[in-house]
């Protein structure tokens, strides 16, 4: 079973990535990640199972997400390249525009020296890519111990902490 960073910390990820289905065919049975294309087009049917899961693709508005966060068990943002900044934008659309609690997953292109940042701007679980090894991308949490600007991981920015 692949590994996850959630929560800082490293967990199985029991749920199954969905890439597509074809056309007429059924979601399958388990714990899975639909495109949210997908799901939206069986809303009906898997609203009702609480081991779903959606994906957004980096060229998909983030509106897309807002109407189905609480149905799903959480919401993921694909990260196509490592060059792909979007999903930063959409993390932090997702949080604070949206008000979503939940868990918000990274996928995709998910690499070590991005954590911190994805972190920062709301994600709180990692699906790091099956190259990398999630034990030592957990030291990526660690790189930066102060950061000057508030976002959401820590909305005060470093002028408002007394440094004693």
């Amino acid at each position: 079973m692949p590994k996850l960073i959630k929560n800082r910390a490293v967990v199985e990820d029991d749920f199954e990535l969905i890439q597509a289905l074809n056309e007429g065919e059924s979601a399958p049975a388990g714990k899975i990640i639909l495109p949210i294309q997908v799901y939206l087009d069986q809303r009906e049917s898997l609203s009702s199972r609480n081991d779903i899961a959606v994906w957004l693709e980096s060229d998909q508005p983030a509106e897309m997400l807002k109407d189905v966060a609480d149905e799903v068990a959480f919401l993921a943002v694909n990260f196509p390249k490592f060059a792909d900044g979007r999903g930063y934008s959409y993390a932090r659309l997702i949080r604070e525009r949206f008000n979503y609690t939940g868990e918000l997953r990274a996928i995709g292109d998910v690499l070590l020296d991005q954590l911190h940042f994805m972190a920062r701007c709301g994600f709180d679980s990692f699906a790091v890519r099956e190259d990398r090894d999630a034990e030592e991308a957990l030291q990526a949490f660690e790189t930066f111990r102060y950061s000057y600007q508030g976002a959401n991981d820590n909305p005060s920015p470093l002028f408002r902490k007394r440094l004693g």
